[in-house]
């Protein structure tokens, strides 16, 4: 079992920036990629970055490339995901998430952190 819990979120003007921080803790060696996710009321889930857990690739949505990195502290068992210009079409709630299967289905999730962008 992997433990995920979420924070750093809050309110921001648009421009702005924000860094997540994403705890893990369990069997945290038993995971192959992390991610963070995001939904906003109304929306599907939306898949915003991904790395896996050599830390050399990473994945990221067309809507924020360029504006956020996701990143980890192996020594802090900790998930980043800092953002950078952010939008009012970024405000929503983001999950953390992790896998433990490699081809990266995600079967951990962390209770999520608000994100609301304003103008």
């Amino acid at each position: 079992q992997v433990q995920l819990v979420e924070s750093g979120g809050g309110s921001v003007q648009a421009g702005g920036s924000l860094r997540l921080s994403c705890a893990a803790s369990g069997n945290i060696y038993s995971t192959y990629c992390m991610g963070w996710f995001r939904q906003a009321p109304g929306k599907e889930r939306e898949g915003v970055a991904r790395i896996y857990s050599d830390g050399r690739s990473t994945y990221y949505a067309d809507s924020v490339k360029g504006r956020f990195t996701i990143s980890q502290d192996n020594a802090k068992n900790t998930l980043y995901l800092q953002m950078n210009s952010l939008k009012l079409e970024d405000t929503a709630m983001y999950y953390c998430a992790a896998s433990s299967t490699k081809s990266c289905i995600y079967n951990y999730w962390g209770q999520g952190t608000q994100v609301t962008v304003s103008s």
